[in-house]
């Protein structure tokens, strides 16, 4: 199949190469993840401080950085980009994931799922 082909037939995602070989799939889509756990917490002043404690312990060496825009935790990565609030009684986690966090999606989700668990507790 042609790379016009393969990709007007939506049976290759991401950016394609051809070689002699054939096809080739350079880059992953993109994707989106949402993660909510439960909290008694009622306030993100509450989460904060276990909630960074719980980031560096899951990212050490500046792995994935955050800062603060008022009551969300804005993260940011290598091609991944993030928030983590508190909504009607549930920490919410959402991230862009591009290249290469993209291709890493299970070891991120675990560790943000770890990380929110931790500082929702």
């Amino acid at each position: 199949m042609q790379i016009r082909e393969a990709l007007r037939f939506g049976s290759v995602s991401g950016f394609c190469a051809a070689t002699a070989a054939g096809l080739v799939v350079v880059s992953a889509a993109m994707s989106d993840l949402e993660i909510a756990t439960p909290t008694s917490k009622s306030t993100m002043s509450e989460v904060r401080a276990g909630l960074e404690a719980a980031l560096r312990e899951a990212f050490p060496g500046g792995m994935l950085k955050w800062d603060w825009d008022g009551d969300v935790c804005q993260l940011h990565g290598a091609g991944a980009k993030g928030t983590i609030a508190l909504e009607a009684g549930q920490l919410v986690g959402r991230a862009h994931l591009g290249v290469p966090a993209s291709m890493m999606r299970p070891l991120i989700e675990q560790k943000i799922s770890h990380v929110m668990k931790k500082a929702a507790s």
